[in-house]
């Protein structure tokens, strides 16, 4: 178990809610999770995620890392507003991983009676001992999401997190895994890519009727590349024709991606967005998250400069990233197949519950 802080651990000093409890404490809560497996604690912080940065993302996924070849599984304990993003970037650093590594929160403090920390701690150990689990995904609420296609959705309510464009791995009913497709052995046997280096300079520009076009002049010393959000399913105004284009030839990236929520997006639709389909440089967010868009154009800019090599970087799927366009539609219409299924035995379990999950 990897603590970084987050509501979870968090009291009320008289400021509002902070990160007070240690990892220990919060594992002293929900005891009926060391009785799944042996649980060991690590703690490389205790922060609001709020505060998360890029380089904590690299000291998470550098904890995991280090112990990766003596546990089955991890579980890392992290503030709801950020969990996305740091899901999205542990995919990218520590990608096809036969181990799982999930991330969990909650949305009410350890120690509030009301609390939905217990249920989150305990769902996400369970889900990590199983042996169908791997990769890295958000467990909250009763659903699992892939890593890279998780957002906070709510606010306040215990169902927080959605996942978008891509259906959910998998719902946990007490300690029942229900998945909605079986599990590739095929995977569980290679060793995972493990990648370190990110490139900060990333930049998210919503775009709203009316922006300066010299917004792109402004941000060209601090960033090497922009995440645009585009209107409706790929709509840019005429007026930055010329400042996307002048942003694109200095060398500099551009990924292009919709403000809309859901079903994602497609340039080729409208004139209005046609013209930056197929220019060199820009590269298409298809129907990937956000989170997962900052993520993955800081690592591919980590690993590369060249254009070439950029693109295949950005264009190949991770832990479910993006969908091929002939699949898109296939997976919106939820023809996914369902199984019912009970874990006939757990990673790490202790012998005296051996039994119980093969009842």
């Amino acid at each position: 178990m990897v603590a970084t802080g987050g509501t979870i651990a968090s009291a009320e000093e008289g400021n509002g809610l902070t990160p007070q409890l240690t990892g220990e404490q919060l594992a002293g809560y929900v005891p009926q999770a060391s009785e799944l497996a042996d649980i060991d604690i690590v703690q490389p912080m205790n922060i609001d995620s709020t505060n998360m940065r890029p380089g904590d993302w690299q000291a998470i996924g550098d904890a995991v890392l280090a112990r990766y070849e003596d546990y089955d599984g991890f579980v890392v304990l992290h503030g709801t507003d950020t969990m996305a993003y740091t899901a999205a970037a542990l995919s990218y650093l520590i990608q096809d991983s036969p181990r799982p590594i999930v991330l969990t929160g909650s949305q009410q403090p350890m120690s509030s009676p009301f609390t939905d920390a217990r249920i989150n701690l305990y769902q996400s150990v369970l889900y990590a001992c199983d042996e169908e689990s791997r990769d890295v995904s958000v467990v909250f609420g009763g659903k699992v999401v892939a890593g890279t296609r998780a957002r906070k959705q709510r606010t306040m309510s215990f169902n927080a997190f959605t996942s978008v464009n891509y259906p959910e791995l998998a719902l946990i009913r007490n300690e029942r895994i229900i998945r909605t497709a079986p599990a590739d052995a095929r995977r569980r046997a290679h060793e995972p890519r493990i990648y370190h280096d990110l490139d900060e300079r990333v930049f998210v520009l919503k775009l709203t009727p009316e922006v300066n076009p010299s917004v792109f002049t402004l941000l060209r010393e601090d960033y090497d590349a922009i995440i645009l959000e585009t209107f409706g399913i790929g709509g840019i105004p005429d007026a930055l024709h010329d400042a996307i284009f002048g942003w694109v030839d200095s060398g500099r990236t551009l990924v292009v991606t919709t403000q809309v929520p859901e079903e994602g997006l497609d340039l080729g639709v409208y004139e209005v967005g046609r013209a930056y389909a197929e220019h060199p440089g820009i590269l298409r967010g298809a129907d990937m998250t956000c989170e997962a868009l900052v993520a993955k154009t800081m690592w591919a800019l980590g690993q590369t400069r060249d254009a070439t090599h950029l693109q295949e970087l950005f264009y190949a799927p991770v832990n479910h990233d993006r969908l091929a366009e002939a699949q898109r539609g296939r997976h919106r219409t939820g023809a996914s197949k369902v199984t019912s299924w009970y874990p006939p035995r757990t990673r790490g379990l202790k012998p005296s519950l051996a039994g119980k999950f093969h009842r």
